[in-house]
This record gives structure tokens, C-alpha cells and sequence, in this order.
């Protein structure tokens, strides 16, 4: 059983019936009475996202979600494909399960694909990606110690905030979880 008071980003219960899915949690403790989880949820088959509390206290079974690698093979109007590097069977997933996160992948990638009892919910993309810029503006000398940055569009043509000293044609390693730049590669 998972209680409430454990919650954590992209746990999965069943509620009510429903396997559902946390995208946001957070603990509130109100001046006047009792503490309380205040969640934003998703419906892992139907994709509908609610707000609801929760006690602390209250308990609910896991849901047991497959986790498997598969690699990002290419995308067709909504339909992104994926390689079952086991069987090399083409799987396509909707445009509308795919998160923000994504536009940081790109073909041959291997991503994680979430699935329970055989309905896919979520896509994970690696934690770390190397991408090279594709266009960005001149760099200048000297000017780092402000910690000053400028956008960039890295070769997915995801936007990307860098140092000034960073040049087009570089490749650069980038947190897909917050969209971080983290240092050249």
C-alpha cells in the first residue's frame, strides 16, 4: 500500500477503480488544522488530469507499470515510432502522451516507455542528452561572471538558455528534466 504522505512525481495507484498517475504533489500544513496533500493527478488510460487532496493517512495499492527501453526510430504527423530493440517491432505512440521533456530527443535515442496492462501513459527520454547548436548568437570573451545567458536552438529545435561564450556548431549536454544546460561535451 502507498500512503498519501509518501507521495512522490510520477507514482502510480489505483484510486477509485482508475490507475492514476502524480504530476505534482505538495505537502501543506495550514496554520488551523489538519496537514494535507494537495496533488495534480492523470488518469493513465484516459489522459484526464484532476486536482485533488488527500489525507496523509490514506492508503491506496500500487499500480505495477511496465517500464521498457525502446528506441526513438522517427515521427509521423501525430505518431511517434519506437523500436523494440528485443524484437525490432515498430510501435507508435500519440503525440499526446509525449511530455515537454521530449523535445529534447532525437532519432536513435533510447527512451523508456511507460505502459500498464499494455496501454502506454508516458514517455520517459534519457535523464542526460548531448545535442549540438544549431543557431544561436555570437559568444563574447569576458563576459561570464555575471552568469549571463541567451537562448539557443539546439539541433531538435528545442530552445535552450547558454553562457554567452557558447558558439553555434557546439554540442552541449542538457538536463532533459528541468531543460538545463549543464557543459559542453
Amino acid at each position: 500500500m502507498i500512503s498519501a504522505g509518501d507521495f512522490r512525481n510520477g507514482v502510480t495507484f489505483e484510486l477509485d477503480g482508475q490507475v492514476v498517475s502524480i504530476i505534482e504533489f505538495q505537502h501543506v500544513k495550514p496554520g488551523k488544522g489538519a496537514a494535507f496533500v494537495r496533488t495534480k493527478i492523470r488518469n493513465v488510460i484516459t489522459g484526464a488530469v484532476v486536482e485533488r487532496s488527500f489525507n496523509p493517512n490514506d492508503k491506496f495499492p500500487p499500480a505495477y507499470v511496465e517500464r521498457k527501453d525502446m528506441e526513438y526510430s522517427y515521427q509521423d504527423g501525430d505518431l511517434y515510432y519506437f523500436m523494440d530493440t528485443e524484437t525490432w517491432e515498430q510501435n507508435p505512440i500519440n503525440a499526446t502522451v509525449m511530455g515537454d521533456n521530449f523535445k529534447f530527443v532525437k532519432e536513435g535515442m533510447v527512451c523508456k516507455i511507460l505502459s500498464f496492462k499494455g496501454n502506454v501513459f508516458g514517455v520517459e527520454p534519457p535523464n542526460f542528452v548531448e545535442l549540438k547548436i544549431t543557431k544561436t548568437d555570437p559568444g563574447f570573451k569576458g563576459n561570464t561572471a555575471t552568469n549571463a545567458t541567451k537562448p539557443a536552438i539546439v539541433e531538435t529545435g528545442a530552445e535552450v538558455k547558454v553562457p554567452l561564450f557558447i558558439d553555434e556548431g557546439e554540442v552541449i549536454q542538457i538536463d532533459t528534466r528541468t531543460g538545463d544546460y549543464l557543459g559542453r561535451a
